[in-house]
């Protein structure tokens, strides 16, 4: 039975307020029926598209319906974090083949730490408003469709990459979600505003975006640097360049992100030891030293050894250097056989590109004797 003295809008519009006071930049509401979403969950499953992430597929259609997770679940509370750091330095660090570019949201302290504590406190601020209070708070931690639900309250509109899109915001920021047991008034949706824009896909390096809003994530950057357990496949190393832990391609071009504001919280702002670093510095660390500068962030998760895997791609992607093909020799004997097998593959690519560099200068030792043009 409800408690007949709770004004519902009321408590709505209070928690809004509450949820921007602890820091969120935007709060809203939806209601738990996800059941339009329910074929396209499964059609993305059946393709395959999730790759080893089983996880995805493990609760079957759970995820769809909030309160099987949780029941007694009535509504959720949508929640929006803008993390764009200040000096993000996009641009740069990918045109610079010996940096290792890092996906911004990985810069700071693990948001799922952050943004959890901050809905645990929201969940309390309510129950201290209405006494008693069923709540559970999710951080892309559970079988959750917070994109959907993110969608649904109204917080934005899923882009052709299939992220949510802000029109103050862009897409930098992550979501997280409250499950209360309260009849809270649901918000609207909003309107797509993408248009006939496809800029996402055409830049997504592996040609993941496999059509618009459907990520096939067995191709994406994303998933290959970091849910990927075993071997990057072949076919993807060269696209990778030096993307060591995530891609922000998609968002980068997205028109939408002009208009993205610089984060006031602290603990999304980049640490200077992952802060434009070169690949030959990161490969160096031993696995203290990299448990050490990635305590508290969410790279710590894909581990040392995974680590060392996508920056000896990243080395193999990079210019030819004496000292990266140098270092790859010397590391190829103390390497795991998951490092080792990409170590191997770096140095090939390193070698290919010292012959081409030796024949371009013979060529040109060539024409410079024979008194011709250079371009001749």
């Amino acid at each position: 039975m409800e408690p007949s003295h709770i004004n519902y809008p009321i408590l709505a519009e209070k928690i809004k307020l509450w949820a921007k006071e602890l820091g969120f930049s935007d709060a809203r509401i939806s209601d738990i029926d996800l059941t339009e979403h329910e074929v396209q969950l499964q059609r993305w499953l059946d393709a395959g598209y999730h790759g080893e992430m089983d996880y995805m597929a493990a609760h079957g259609m759970k995820r769809a319906r909030p309160a099987e997770l949780v029941p007694g679940t009535k509504s959720i509370i949508t929640v929006r974090m803008d993390y764009l750091p200040p000096n993000a330095r996009f641009a740069k660090d990918l045109q610079d083949t010996h940096k290792a570019y890092i996906s911004r949201y990985a810069l700071g302290r693990d948001y799922h730490k952050v943004i959890r504590n901050r809905l645990k406190k929201l969940g309390q601020r309510i129950e201290a408003e209405v006494e008693q209070l069923g709540f559970r708070p999710f951080v892309d931690s559970a079988p959750v469709m917070e994109r959907q639900l993110a969608e649904k309250s109204g917080l934005g509109w899923t882009g052709k990459h299939s992220l949510i899109l802000n029109k103050d915001a862009g897409s930098w920021f992550f979501l997280g979600e409250l499950f209360v047991d309260l009849p809270l008034p649901a918000d609207q949706p909003v309107e797509e505003k993408c248009g006939q824009c496809v800029a996402c896909i055409k830049i997504c390096p592996t040609d993941a975006i496999v059509e618009p809003y459907v990520v096939d994530a067995r191709r994406c950057i994303s998933y290959l640097t970091i849910e990927l357990q075993g071997a990057i496949p072949e076919q993807f190393r060269a696209l990778i360049g030096n993307r060591v832990y995530g891609c922000d391609d998609c968002q980068l071009i997205c028109p939408w992100n002009r208009y993205a504001s610089i984060t006031d919280e602290q603990d999304f702002h980049p640490r200077q030891q992952l802060t434009s670093q070169s690949l030959i510095d990161l490969f160096l660390w031993d696995e203290a030293t990299f448990l050490k500068n990635t305590e508290g962030s969410p790279i710590r998760r894909i581990g040392f050894e995974r680590w060392q895997r996508n920056l000896a791609v990243g080395l193999g992607n990079a210019d030819y250097s004496d000292d990266i093909l140098n270092l790859l020799l010397q590391s190829l004997d103390q390497a795991t056989e998951l490092v080792a097998e990409h170590i191997q593959w770096a140095i090939e690519q390193q070698q290919h590109k010292k012959a081409k560099m030796t024949n371009k200068t013979k060529r040109l030792i060539r024409v410079v004797e024979k008194g011709l043009p250079r371009d001749a």
